[in-house]
């Protein structure tokens, strides 16, 4: 089994960073992209400007693992969240799009550091965030997830995920009770004869009864 966000924490979430800052602005791109992505986060933290060839921001190219490439349209949300960080972004030598505070490229750690603090923020409206163990690697699940419902398709999901097997995708099904309990509406309950209760005549009961006392 595998941890994901429902929908409603998924948006407490998201509005967890905030937006008057540098770095809330920057941290809403982030797990904006994360998610709707479905980004490992090494691919999150390796992103580059030459990762989004349309000055729109409307597509973006991943090199995933494996050096298995995929390119992922952008809700407008999502683009607007990260022209946003990019706008106020320091001028700096390195290429990676995301920034730790020092002007340097964000690391896995510096990333987990951050959602785990968004986290604390969200649980205030969604409470039920605190019972989950929310590490990067959930907000790709929780995309795997969302897609999965919205779509009925394992292909669509391997796809988005770039991964180079659907046997990979598959554990998304096992998680899914939605989808187990669409199995079981397809298929049905199995017919079976109801019986009907039949009290034990009296010549059983003098035999049970006579072999009690001898016992």
């Amino acid at each position: 089994l595998i941890d994901y966000l429902d929908r409603a924490e998924i948006k407490a979430l998201l509005d967890a960073p905030d937006p008057r800052t540098r770095l809330g602005t920057r941290d809403r791109a982030m797990l904006h992209l994360a998610y709707a992505g479905g980004l490992r986060v090494s691919e999150l933290v390796t992103l580059q400007l030459r990762d989004f060839p349309d000055r729109s921001l409307s597509t973006m190219h991943i090199m995933g693992k494996g050096r298995r490439e995929r390119v992922l349209p952008l809700w407008k949300e999502t683009q607007i969240a990260l022209r946003a960080w990019l706008a106020i972004r320091p001028q700096v030598e390195v290429t990676e799009i995301f920034l730790n505070a020092n002007g340097q490229p964000m690391t896995r750690d510096g990333f987990a550091f951050r959602l785990a603090e968004h986290v604390k923020t969200a649980a205030t409206k969604q409470p039920s965030i605190l019972g989950k163990r929310v590490t990067p690697h959930v907000l790709r699940h929780s995309c795997a997830m969302h897609t999965l419902a919205a779509t009925g398709d394992i292909r669509k999901v391997a796809l988005w995920l770039g991964h180079a097997s659907i046997q990979s995708t598959e554990t998304y099904l096992r998680a899914d009770p939605e989808e187990k309990l669409q199995i079981l509406a397809a298929h049905g309950a199995p017919a079976i004869k109801p019986g009907r209760f039949k009290p034990p005549s009296d010549a059983l009961i003098t035999m049970l009864t006579d072999v009690r006392r001898r016992a």
